[in-house]
Formats: C-alpha cells, structure tokens, sequence
C-alpha cells in the first residue's frame, strides 16, 4: 500500500487542527508514515490549574481523533483504529488505512461542517431544536461506552445551582485565574485580535457556556435556571472513568457537535466545572447519571451564520512524511 502524499498529509493536518480544545492549546501532536498516522497527547501544553488531571487535555485529543477519521474517509480510505496501541503513554491513538471505499453523504456532510464549527457562546435564537435534530446528534455521539444524554426542563435548577457555584469558585481562584489570562491573551496575540469569543476575555459571557474571568457576569440560580430551561442541553457520559474514556468522550462530543453544524445548528462545550469533585458528583446525584459526566454541550440556533475561520498550524502540528 502507498504512503500518504502531500496533499493528503495537508488534509489530514488541516483537519486536526480545526479541532476543539481547551483554551485552543492544541495539546496533540499528529505524525505520518507511510499508511499509517498516529495522534500523540502533547503533555507540555498542560494546565495545572484548570485541567490538574489531563483529562480535558485527553477529552481534545479525542476531538482531533474524530476530525481525523473524517478526513481519513473525505480521502476515500477504509482504516482501523487502536487507542493506546503501544506502552508509550503519550501515543493516543494509530490509525492505519486497509483499503480505498468512497465517503458516504453524511461523513462528507461532518467533514466539512469541521470548517464552520465554533464555540458560540451568545444566547441562541428562540427557534426551538427540533426532535429530529435532537436524535441526529444523540445518535452521533453513540460509541463504546459513551453517550450522550439530554438534560430535561425539570433539571435545569439543580444544574444551575452547580453551575452558579463552579463559576463562584473559578472566579476566585487567583491561580486559574492568572493561567485563564495567560492562555487568552496569548491566543489574542496569535490572531491579532478577538474574534469575538476567544482572545479577549468577554464581559457578558455566560458561565455555563463560556470562560469565568473575574470580570464574567454571574446570574443568579433562578436566572441561570430560567436561561437553561430554553436551551438544548447534553451531557457526555462514560461508563468508566479512564484515559481511554475521556478519549472517547472527545470523540463523541465532537461527532455531536458536528452533527449539530451540519444541521445549521451551533454549539459550545463547557468542562471547566466539572473539574470541581464535588460540582461533578452533584451532576451525578442530581442528575441521575448512569455513569461520570465528561463535557457539557449546549446547542441551539445561531443569530447568524458562522464562518469557518483559518488557523495557521505552523509549530503547532508535525506531520512528517516518511
């Protein structure tokens, strides 16, 4: 079997990078060889502060995983993929072509809607999800282990009240705090600007939807209620709690998310809570998880429409071609 060629190198990279994660550190490094390519967790863009156990770090790693087997079949190949195939612990996933098969409509459709993903982090319009578009994404999400559940009208108050004590919590932690800053204002550097919902750290944004700064507005648990209760809300839930776990989460959440664009719909991801123990079994005990929430997703329909943005992936991926 042929190696891979430039070109389609260039597409697997492009792909990777257009996939989410936290703080837009990127925390993956992809390589290339011959039919194989393989995703590796980059440790060194860690943050202690927000994500002490790395599991946000694994949840991105996962979303770059789903973006490449896209990009994989957008090239017309068949392949398998092995999470942790070896015993170095920093390989997260080989993926390996096996023979040539055409894209079907819908992986086409979840490759391109990568290009136009992005966190939308404004009230959404009052246009209500429809069920059809609730069951494509939830069916998307599907995977071992891994699901994606609805969070219902009626518990919306006691998920507020989680959310309102993260965000109290997050905003007075001087440590995460002063990361928060560091990674945003050095994205805004990178970009030369804001667009709007990365670099600058916005003042309204909401915290069960965005970054808490010290300067974010904090509704209280009624509003926050209320404001819940009018959107479409998931939670990403793993059977177990392991590496391998939050990988797949990654996996899921992004197929979700993609899903949702693909639709004409936007979302954004929230996990920063769920980094506090006791905000994370709450979701457990008041939500009635049959398993450990992973992510936060909330979708709805955009006031406009989003556009793809370009990144440039220079030191941030390598992709050798030998």
């Amino acid at each position: 079997m042929s190696a891979w060629t430039r070109a389609e190198v260039g597409v697997l990279v492009r792909a990777v990078s257009n996939a989410p994660s936290v703080h837009d550190t990127m925390p993956w490094i992809l390589e290339t060889r011959e039919h194989r390519a393989d995703l590796y967790e980059n440790v060194e863009r860690s943050l202690p502060h927000h994500d002490p156990t790395g599991r946000d770090r694994l949840i991105s790693c996962g979303a770059a995983l789903a973006n490449l087997r896209l990009a994989v079949r957008s090239l017309g190949w068949r392949f398998d993929v092995t999470l942790y195939p070896e015993r170095r612990g920093d390989l997260v996933a080989r993926l390996t072509t096996t023979a040539r098969q055409p894209a079907t409509e819908t992986e086409l459709a979840s490759y391109w809607s990568m290009f136009r993903r992005r966190s939308y982090r404004k009230p959404f319009l009052p246009d209500p999800v429809t069920e059809a578009e609730i069951v494509g994404v939830v069916s998307a999400a599907a995977g071992d282990g891994v699901r994606l559940r609805r969070v219902e009208r009626d518990e919306c108050r006691a998920l507020a009240t989680l959310l309102c004590y993260a965000a109290d919590v997050l905003r007075a932690d001087k440590g995460y705090q002063r990361e928060l800053d560091a990674w945003t204002r050095r994205y805004a550097r990178y970009i030369g600007g804001s667009d709007g919902h990365r670099g600058a750290r916005p003042r309204d944004t909401l915290p069960w939807a965005g970054l808490v700064s010290t300067d974010t507005r904090l509704p209280d648990v009624p509003t926050l209620a209320r404001r819940l209760a009018e959107e479409t809300l998931f939670v990403v839930v793993s059977d177990t709690d392991t590496p391998v776990d939050h990988v797949r989460a990654g996996e899921a959440m992004q197929r979700a998310w993609l899903a949702a664009v693909s639709d004409g719909l936007a979302g954004a991801v929230l996990t920063q809570a769920l980094h506090l123990s006791e905000v994370r079994s709450g979701m457990v005990d008041r939500l009635g998880l049959a398993g450990y929430p992973q992510v936060l997703l909330r979708i709805g329909r955009p006031e406009a429409v989003i556009k793809a943005r370009q990144r440039d992936v220079r030191e941030r991926l390598h992709a050798p071609t030998h």
